[in-house]
């Protein structure tokens, strides 16, 4: 009897992974981004993000998106203006609240490209060997497919992490910073193909 379960149960998953749909896509967007904590204070600076994506919806109303996207990330100040670049893994929940509209939420990690500060009236500050080179945070958002293809998609990504690592650089601390997180407000648009 156990067997029978067994294989009537294997028998049903098999066919909701044989009728489920799984979509690629590619996608770009402009971000806001700045960096949050304590005692951290920096504007929202312009950015922008492209990457692919795949959808799999296991059921009409559930999916699973992940992403891997390219994102120029940091933060500005009056003095200082922080470029973070990253390759970001969003692996996004999504739960469909009607037919093209989705509610998206899930976690993301970063790894570090490249990383400068260039402080006002001077040369540029390498931070690669000061800035951790992992980021881990988490998207809440939504998507609108505006057709079977083509969708629209806004989400803010918090950051979990550090940005920098508590060092001093050329003369340069980044003490007052090495509780920075990063902080990005993402509206994109994209196809799925």
């Amino acid at each position: 009897m156990k067997k029978i379960l067994l294989l009537a149960a294997v028998a049903v998953m098999g066919m909701s992974v044989a009728n489920a749909q799984v979509d690629f896509g590619a996608k770009v967007g402009f971000d806001l981004t700045n960096y949050w904590g304590e005692d951290v204070s920096h504007t929202m600076q312009p950015n922008y993000q492209a990457g692919l994506l795949m959808e799999y919806h296991a059921t009409p109303k559930f999916s699973v998106a992940p992403e891997v996207v390219f994102a120029a990330q940091g933060g500005k100040s009056d003095k200082l203006t922080y470029h973070a670049n990253y390759i970001n893994v969003p692996v996004m929940l999504k739960y469909y609240v009607a037919p093209a509209l989705s509610v998206d939420f899930g976690p993301q990690v970063g790894f570090n490209v490249y990383s400068k500060v260039t402080p006002k009236d001077a040369d540029a500050i390498d931070l690669g060997d000061y800035t951790n080179t992992v980021d881990f945070g988490l998207g809440l958002g939504a998507t609108y497919n505006l057709t079977d293809n083509a969708f629209i998609q806004a989400r803010y990504t918090m950051g979990l992490t550090k940005v920098y690592k508590d060092e001093t650089i050329a003369g340069f601390s980044t003490a007052n910073y090495n509780k920075a997180k990063n902080g990005n407000i993402q509206i994109s648009f994209g196809m799925k193909f």
